[in-house]
């Protein structure tokens, strides 16, 4: 397998891949294993085939699965395509640009963006084609870091005034380098506003059916100030032409 993504932002990924892949199966580790069951609960029931966008190495493809998801993964990593396919050998896996999906019109009714919409390069195509591939009626729900966490610092400590990091309403390339547990990863994505989302469904035809803020939580159990996600659960508007 190539060991070459086809988007800048995917090929940052795809250096990170193995990192990665040791990062999401270490239990407990990030906060999916804390988000997974409420996110869960904004998920309608399966229909006759859901779209995991962006699905790295497998891990919500595998939970939608659980719950009698017929599921198709997509991700510009070839490494983490490779990785989520030998997992779930019952799932089909491609490795595709979000913004270019190798399917017809129609072809799904659910699409699932969990954290990856802050990553492609190209976010209204990845939105457009998403609609383009969801039959109409059909939903798409994403996760999202909040732009109100990755847009403004605290530092540390619960005393720190918050800090704009340049102005919010600029979009900008980002990378993190976290270790945890003795496990480094490099975060390679975007900075946007919440504008560039709501737009991008806008401009679709998708109503916003549902938006969650889920508090988040440190080890202890205490919440943080700000969150760390934001849920939007849409509907491709069945008059909306693509």
């Amino acid at each position: 397998m190539s060991d070459k993504a086809i988007t800048s932002t995917g090929q940052a990924w795809e250096e990170q891949a193995r990192n990665w892949i040791t990062w999401v199966r270490t239990p407990e580790l990030d906060s999916y294993w804390r988000y997974r069951s409420a996110f869960f609960e904004l998920v309608p029931d399966s229909g006759r085939s859901t779209l995991d966008l962006g699905c790295g190495e497998g891990r919500v493809a595998r939970d939608l699965a659980a719950r009698g998801h017929r599921v198709t993964g997509v991700d510009a990593s070839p490494t983490l395509i490779g990785a989520a396919s030998a997992a779930h050998p019952e799932g089909e896996y491609t490795v595709a640009d979000a913004a270019d999906l190798p399917f017809p019109d129609d072809s799904f009714d659910l699409a699932i963006a969990y954290n990856s919409l802050i990553d492609v390069d190209d976010l209204p195509g990845a939105v457009r084609e998403a609609g383009r591939v969801l039959r109409p009626g059909g939903r798409l729900v994403l996760s999202i870091l909040h732009p109100a966490n990755t847009g403004i610092r605290t530092g540390e400590g619960d005393d720190l005034a918050f800090v704009v990091d340049g102005s919010y309403f600029t979009s900008r390339r980002t990378e993190d380098l976290v270790e945890r547990q003795g496990i480094s990863m490099k975060f390679t994505g975007y900075q946007r506003p919440l504008s560039a989302y709501t737009r991008a469904l806008e401009e679709t035809g998708f109503l916003i059916e549902a938006v969650r803020e889920p508090i988040a939580t440190r080890a202890d159990g205490s919440p943080h100030r700000l969150p760390w996600h934001l849920w939007i659960k849409a509907i491709r508007h069945p008059g909306s032409v693509l």
